[in-house]
């Protein structure tokens, strides 16, 4: 399985960006999806998670009410839409796929990582 993250860049404080990660193969529908970041400096942490069928998300609490998960299995593809953003959102965005997981918040739970997005937000 290969995860292919990108979408990120530079946008202001308070605009909105979308990031896309395909996944391939044929099973994507048996992954679950996740997005995490990592600041500089700081360590890696989690983002949103999303379940096989995506009828389940999960979200940090630091992004609830401005991030949003999704995913289409037609088009192996999972996307984050992030808007409001802030300069503490800068990071570099990873996905992550995972076959089956308990803690969903936990990057140990993930099998397979995609490179990462760079995100900027300036003040």
């Amino acid at each position: 399985v290969q995860l292919q993250a990108c979408g990120g860049g530079l946008v202001q404080a308070g605009g909105s960006l979308r990031l896309s990660c395909a996944v391939s193969g044929r099973t994507f529908s048996s992954y679950a999806m996740g997005w995490f970041r990592q600041a500089p400096g700081k360590e890696r942490e989690f983002v949103a998670a999303i379940s096989w069928s995506g009828g389940s998300t999960y979200y940090a609490d630091s992004v609830k009410g401005r991030f949003t998960i999704s995913r289409d299995n037609a088009k192996n593809a999972v996307y984050l839409r992030m808007n409001s953003l802030k300069p503490e959102d800068t990071a570099v965005y990873y996905c992550a796929a995972t076959r089956a997981v308990v803690a969903w918040s936990q990057g140990h739970e993930y099998d397979f990582w995609g490179h990462g997005t760079q995100v900027t937000v300036s003040s």
